[in-house]
């Protein structure tokens, strides 16, 4: 009688990554947003305080394909989820990310009115981008994926590493960049959505600053262990 083949189960990531292609991968994602910045300032002679509905705009538009270019190499299952279609789901997660978030962001105060609308739109797409985009592009729509990694912190490998921490790190920074807004100091980087925008990008560099130590403490951690 033959033994039956044991199946080698399924990483839940095509490809793995170093900390060192990390430390790539963020350098290429903080240069398209700095980018962003230039191109609206030099291009525009705008920025977040004088034009905050063009500056968000422009800024998730040009880091947006760049998350998905990257992001969808490492999907899930790659032999069942082609690239085009990590690259289409993120384009949904795109615009559910950003539907959430709107809805959250005037949930707890944000302005609503025509003028505010623009601002709040723009600024949703872009946090979306932060956090909801590159986990659509790895996970799709796999429940069990994002309540390991986002609700029971329980990632598994650099890439997910590489999703939680800077998305958390998003939201925590605009939570606290929310907090000056209701000061009555009567200047201009107070308005909505400028502080909550500064705040969530220096979250989010702050996350990947912390997802790198975490990547290479769990390394050393792991070897020695091994050892």
């Amino acid at each position: 009688m033959k033994e039956g083949k044991k199946k080698k189960p399924e990483t839940s990531i095509g490809e793995s990554i170093s900390a060192l292609g990390a430390v790539f991968v963020y350098l290429i994602t903080g240069l398209f947003l700095a980018v962003g910045f230039w191109v609206v300032r030099d291009k525009y002679s705008v920025d977040l305080i004088s034009d905050p509905s063009l500056t968000l705009r422009l800024l998730w538009m040009i880091e947006f394909p760049i998350v998905v270019i990257i992001f969808s190499l490492f999907r899930s299952n790659p032999k069942k989820c082609s690239y085009f279609r990590a690259v289409g789901r993120s384009i949904v997660g795109l615009i559910s990310g950003a539907i959430i978030n709107a809805l959250g962001a005037v949930s707890l105060g944000a302005p609503i009115g025509l003028q505010s609308l623009p601002k709040t739109i723009h600024w949703s797409f872009l946090i979306s981008v932060f956090t909801v985009v590159p986990a659509t592009a790895v996970f799709g729509a796999s429940w069990t994926n994002w309540h390991r990694v986002f609700a029971s912190l329980k990632p598994t490998g650099n890439i997910e590493y590489m999703i939680l921490t800077p998305a958390y790190g998003a939201i925590i920074g605009g939570w606290f960049g929310a907090w000056p807004m209701p000061l009555d100091w009567e200047r201009p980087w107070q308005e909505w959505p400028i502080c909550v925008c500064y705040g969530a990008i220096g979250g989010y560099v702050v996350g990947q600053i912390v997802s790198l130590s975490l990547m290479i403490f769990l390394r050393k951690h792991k070897n020695l262990k091994l050892a």
